[in-house]
């Protein structure tokens, strides 16, 4: 499985362009972040309050004081800035964030997200994620494509209490790449030696399928 994470935050990356402000959510999100090169000209932004956020620190090498929204330990790179949560939500709430990555329990054909909630478990709220994927200009879920039990977690239409409306624009997971549309949810991407056939056996929706189909 550290194969396939290893996999989608690598895809993820590669959306993000030059002159980008991006902000990565917590879990698997946060890996993203090593796979953007610093010369890149992205700067991520963490809603606890700054921006530049680096790749992950070194064993040994972290600092307590600098930590990502979800208590992690990440790094500051040259030029970063530090600021209140006012400031940080201003940021997202303006509209100022091009990309937010999030994973998800649940996204349906519609662009509907469910990733606050957890059955059975207590979880301390939804964080930052509703102002996210409402403020931020495109939304890219990064998951695992199905549940530990397998079950579909594309799904026709979300079980879950929802995050946002019609909100997420792209879905990488360790099987595709996959766009939504008005019209659904196109497949635009394959992983290494995977079919439609497969993709299309552990997603509840049905997927679009265009003639040409690009490889991971």
């Amino acid at each position: 499985m550290a194969d396939a994470r290893e996999m989608i935050v690598k895809r993820v990356a590669k959306f993000f362009r030059p002159g980008d402000l991006g902000n990565l959510g917590i879990g698997m999100p946060t890996l993203v972040a090593n796979y953007i090169p610093a010369d890149k000209g992205v700067m991520l932004q963490s809603e606890n309050g700054f921006i530049g956020i680096g790749p992950t620190p070194k064993a040994g090498e972290e600092d307590k004081d600098t930590v990502n929204a979800g208590g992690m330990p990440v790094t500051i790179m040259p030029g970063g800035a530090c600021f209140d949560s006012a400031t940080s939500f201003a940021l997202i709430r303006g509209g100022h964030v091009n990309i937010t990555v999030l994973g998800a329990l649940e996204v349906d054909e519609k662009g509907n997200l469910a990733n606050w909630i957890v059955p059975g478990k207590l979880v301390p709220g939804m964080g930052g994620a509703m102002d996210l994927v409402v403020g931020a200009q495109q939304v890219i879920i990064a998951m695992e494509h199905t549940t530990k039990e397998g079950a579909p977690k594309i799904l026709r239409k979300c079980t879950l209490p929802l995050t946002a409306v019609n909100c997420v624009d792209w879905i990488v997971t360790e099987l595709g790449v996959m766009e939504v549309t008005e019209s659904g949810i196109v497949l635009r991407e394959l992983a290494p030696g995977v079919t439609v056939e497969k993709i299309q056996s552990k997603t509840e929706a049905t997927l679009i399928i265009p003639e040409q189909i690009g490889a991971m």
